[in-house]
């Protein structure tokens, strides 16, 4: 838990500084109090007509908090369900790929695995950049609709 930070007092350390300059100091140790310890601390409400107090909780917890409770965090590994998700989803797109003609693949392998742009692909085969976009986009709207059926 962090712990409230001590006061300095600048009108002594620096006493050559202008009010404006001590005010500018003063208000963001005070900003840094705010978001290292109030934020952070729960509070307790006490109504002395009904006797009741109120438990008010923390605004923002810390990690060393959440550690001290125990708290269960998500797991960063990628879980077994996605894992056969994601192997089934590829085996399909490449039972797609296999679907589209020879010059329709070698220009997704060209854009996609091996990284080329379409800039790079229209100099080589000397074809207008527009005219591989637009194959781009036929090709890439007919795997949608394979993938989808």
């Amino acid at each position: 838990m962090a712990k409230r930070i001590r006061r300095i007092n600048y009108r002594e350390r620096y006493p050559e500084a202008s009010d404006a300059v001590i005010e500018v100091l003063e208000k963001s140790d005070r900003k840094m109090e705010y978001q290292q310890y109030d934020l952070k601390v729960e509070r307790y409400q006490i109504d002395c007509v009904s006797c009741a107090i109120t438990l008010i909780p923390s605004r923002e917890d810390s990690f060393e908090r959440l550690e001290d409770s125990n708290h269960q965090f998500a797991s960063d590994e990628i879980s077994v369900e996605d894992v056969a998700v994601q192997a089934v989803l590829i085996e399909k797109m490449l039972s797609c790929l296999k679907m589209l003609t020879p010059k329709e693949q070698e220009l997704i392998n060209e854009l996609f695995f091996k990284g080329k742009s379409e800039h790079q692909i229209s100099r080589e085969i000397n074809i207008a950049q527009r005219t591989i976009h637009d194959r781009k986009v036929r090709i890439l709207s007919r795997l949608k609709k394979l993938m989808e059926n």
